[in-house]
């Protein structure tokens, strides 16, 4: 039996692949892969959805920029409710951090978004706050609580809407390439396509070598989440997010406790990670340095996988040795923030279209994404 043939299979129905798919044009047949039962299920799902414009390097962040907009004033019928809400976030700086704030703040665009704060303001904002456990803090106001959930189902539903075709629990077991096309091999049969996009995440460099293109040297990375109950009501669930400057914690309300994690990024083969008790321990520590709270018990915990470039931006574009082969990965923790003006940008490339304005206005610039910038180069390999 033929195999069905698609013009662009896309495998990873993470939110990089449904906001690809959902920014497609009609009249392109479409197939996206996804090897779970569920799609987003070891990134998306378990993400901590803030939206931060000053978080990451400047690629990521100009991504982020250009991403807000969306957020705000989704387009007609994407979604039925609001994508974000406000949150706020309050950067604590400890006393021997200051180079860290100083280095934070020789960004324009971050010094544009943020103010410094005294003690006594941070405490103000967050009354559980130990005044001898830091130094001043640097805040955020318009930094925002993003619903992964409704943003990832609704660039599905628009994808379904385009004539996107979905293959679930379809994981790719080998990849072959004759006369021109592409042929994956799945559990639920065989597909062929026109064009390949790698947004596979974790499995990303895997996937690649599959498809006979050199590794970009994309590490999954394990982040591990706690929610806790909390002694009393000291937890307001209006009070920012609180993030230490150097990244080695972060934490905010959530759901009647307090949503916190150690910030780890430990390197992991791919797949299905899960907490480690020494983390969760790591997490609730740091935070009862800088917090007066008493920790009744961790109600939930997880991790997931946050998967970097070298120089931690995203790999967006064509391979440039191996034809019709599309990177899409590499997004790291940033791939939420960023889904909108990268799912656009990602499509404007694949189908050859020049950068859409709107992201070139906020200092989007595809060279910087390009799977084959001279960061990427891997020993052995060309650059």
């Amino acid at each position: 039996m033929t195999a069905p043939h698609f013009h662009i299979a896309i495998v990873g129905a993470g939110i990089a692949g449904a906001s690809l798919a959902a920014n497609l044009p009609t009249g392109q047949r479409v197939l996206l892969v996804e090897g779970e039962d569920v799609p987003g299920f070891h990134s998306t799902g378990r993400s901590a959805a803030i939206f931060s414009g000053i978080y990451g390097n400047a690629p990521v962040r100009a991504l982020s920029r250009a991403s807000f907009d969306f957020f705000s004033s989704p387009p007609d019928g994407f979604c039925d409710a609001p994508l974000i809400s406000d949150r706020g976030v309050l950067f604590l700086v400890g006393g021997d951090q200051s180079a860290s704030l100083e280095k934070m703040l020789e960004e324009p665009d971050v010094r544009g978004a943020t103010r410094l704060v005294d003690v006594a303001e941070a405490v103000a904002m967050v009354p559980y706050l130990k005044p001898d456990s830091i130094a001043c803090g640097l805040y955020e106001p318009d930094a925002m609580d993003l619903d992964v959930s409704l943003l990832h189902s609704a660039f599905l539903r628009q994808a379904r809407a385009r004539g996107v075709e979905y293959a679930g629990s379809a994981s790719v077991s080998a990849i072959a390439r004759l006369d021109g096309a592409w042929t994956l091999h799945t559990p639920k049969g065989d597909f062929t396509a026109d064009v390949l996009v790698n947004a596979a995440g974790a499995w990303a460099d895997r996937l690649a070598g599959m498809a006979g293109a050199a590794p970009r040297g994309i590490r999954p990375m394990r982040r591990t989440m706690v929610l806790a109950d909390i002694a009393g009501d000291a937890v307001d669930h209006g009070c920012p997010m609180v993030v230490d400057i150097d990244e080695q914690f972060y934490f905010r309300p959530e759901s009647g406790g307090l949503l916190l994690s150690p910030a780890d990024e430990t390197p992991v083969e791919p797949g299905d990670v899960h907490p480690e008790e020494l983390d969760i321990a790591i997490a609730i520590d740091r935070v009862e340095a800088v917090a007066a709270l008493t920790f009744r018990r961790v109600r939930s915990s997880w991790a997931g996988l946050r998967s970097f470039a070298p120089d931690k931006t995203p790999v967006v574009g064509f391979d440039g040795a191996v034809p019709n082969f599309f990177w899409l990965a590499g997004q790291g923790g940033y791939g939420i923030q960023t889904a909108p003006a990268l799912g656009r940008l990602a499509a404007a490339l694949l189908m050859g279209e020049a950068l859409p304005q709107r992201l070139a206005d906020h200092g989007v610039d595809a060279r910087a994404l390009d799977p084959n910038r001279p960061s990427l180069a891997v020993e052995g390999t060309a650059a």
